[in-house]
């Protein structure tokens, strides 16, 4: 199907049952509908038509669903704009989705030199005419962008097919049904916001309530007033709750289950968190390219410890060597991925694309194994990735950013572990002959450029980087040279 009808069929269903809800109400299913007509007929308004792409820079709010629903309905396509990004990689990402229009929160300076829209001016009334949704499953519905190895963020494409198909899964996976209610915590700008935690329900029948900013203090109050039945999110949050106080003790006897992404979460932290707040946490994986995830561990049976889970239903995992060949039970080797979900390609990137989807296969750069009951196991990421607070980060990046610096011959950015996020972002730098690195100044050329998130919470100056025998940066020395320092320290 194509979800530019979804709220339709809900509203023909049951218009009067409950959609969707944030901080600042409720709308219904017939409610939804006339929202979205609304903002179908001023984004036509403003000339936005099929193949177009909007830009939603906005934080969680049911806004934000109303406008995915009337840009599909327009036969446009949708691009989230993390709203921490700097301006300049704002105007990055606009310029290389082409996006038409931005939408942004009330009293946001314009950036990129787009057409730009206040959410707050958004037409919310109910309109006479009404376009026709468009039922085109081949018609490109997110531009999702996610970093890559070369340093600069891509352009994943995902069709309706796609999220059609990751939704379907993710229904029959998670058993879910009208009674359902998800609370959603995880931003709207990542594919696992989108997909999980709105499609999905809504696909399902059920409804979403939408939280703001994820506080740890209060989010037990949400679970209590809400009621959900289940909620997404990774393990960094998970890790702030289970160290709350030991006298709070909620009421969490709405919840079925919690699903856990991102990163891999420690079993211990599962157990602990389990055996403390009563609902189990289901682990999954993925990956923007495969329309958010591809394994799951089973709401019902068997669960075991380190383990991501299963195949999605529809979906097939293998793990294979570096020339393709399939690898045996326990082997470890490279995570691939086939099914419906898995990406159209890479906005203007044709051969990048090519290399990461083989004959249908995604190849993930993810390291890991399967066991004999087809569980998957990752013991590594093969691109160097580092995952922050479950925020994907590529070190090229912010080696760019760092390198742009006149002072600064070389950089290198490392992962390093820590409790509270999971890992911190650490860089080593290199003065350029006869030059000083000015690390004040170096942070303060980062913070410009890079999201809080990505920018290195340590530079550390050396003399010279660390090199293998081919002469490239040895990032396996780094880290363990970085763990004796700071082992000794």
């Amino acid at each position: 199907m194509n979800f530019a009808s979804l709220p339709d069929r809900r509203a023909d269903l049951d218009p009067h049952g409950p959609a969707v809800s944030d901080a600042t109400g409720s709308l219904t299913n017939a409610q939804l509908l006339g929202r979205v007509r609304a903002a179908a007929r001023h984004l036509q308004d403003l000339g936005i038509g099929p193949a177009d792409v909007v830009a939603l820079k906005l934080p969680n709010r049911a806004d934000f669903v109303v406008l995915l629903f009337a840009t599909w309905r327009l036969g446009a396509t949708i691009t989230p704009v993390n709203p921490t990004l700097t301006d300049v990689e704002v105007a990055r990402q606009l310029a290389d989705s082409a996006a038409r229009l931005l939408v942004v929160e009330d009293g946001t300076t314009p950036v990129g030199g787009v057409a730009t829209l206040a959410v707050g001016e958004l037409y919310d009334t109910p309109v006479a005419a009404d376009p026709t949704p468009r039922a085109d499953s081949s018609a490109l519905a997110l531009l999702i962008y996610t970093s890559g190895t070369t340093g600069v963020p891509k352009g994943v494409m995902l069709d309706h097919a796609n999220i059609d198909a990751m939704a379907q899964m993710g229904v029959q996976a998670l058993q879910l049904g009208p009674a359902d209610r998800c609370l959603l915590i995880l931003p709207l700008f990542h594919v696992n916001g989108i997909v999980v935690s709105v499609l999905t329900p809504l696909l399902a029948g059920a409804s979403v309530t939408i939280a703001g900013r994820f506080d740890p203090r209060t989010f037990f109050d949400l679970v209590e007033s809400a009621r959900p039945t289940y909620f997404s999110a990774v393990p960094t949050i998970y890790n702030l709750l289970a160290a709350l106080p030991d006298d709070v003790r909620p009421d969490t006897s709405s919840l079925r289950f919690g699903i856990c992404g991102a990163a891999p979460a420690p079993a211990e932290l599962l157990n602990r968190f389990e055996a403390r707040y009563g609902f189990p946490l289901l682990e999954g994986y993925g990956l923007s390219e495969g329309t958010c995830a591809s394994t799951l561990n089973p709401v019902s049976g068997h669960r075991p410890p380190g383990t991501v889970g299963i195949a999605m239903p529809g979906q097939e995992i293998r793990i294979v060597d570096e020339h393709g060949t399939e690898m045996g039970t326990g082997v470890d080797g490279e995570v691939i991925v086939r099914g419906p979900n898995v990406m159209r390609g890479y906005l203007g990137r044709p051969e990048e694309a090519a290399r990461t989807v083989v004959d249908g296969w995604l190849h993930t750069g993810d390291v890991g194994h399967l066991d004999a009951e087809g569980y998957l196991t990752l013991v590594g990421r093969s691109k160097d990735m580092i995952i922050r607070g479950g925020e994907n980060i590529y070190p090229k990046e912010i080696e760019d950013v760092l390198a742009g610096d006149p002072s600064v011959l070389e950089a290198a950015v490392i992962g390093i572990p820590d409790d509270k996020w999971g890992e911190v972002v650490v860089a080593y730098v290199q003065p350029r002959p006869g030059t000083r690195v000015d690390t004040a100044a170096l942070t303060a050329h980062c913070a410009h450029q890079l999201s809080h998130y990505k920018r290195p919470t340590t530079i550390v100056v050396v003399d010279a980087i660390a090199k293998n025998a081919v002469g490239k940066i040895d990032k396996t020395m780094l880290r363990a040279a970085h763990t004796t320092a700071a082992t000794a320290s």
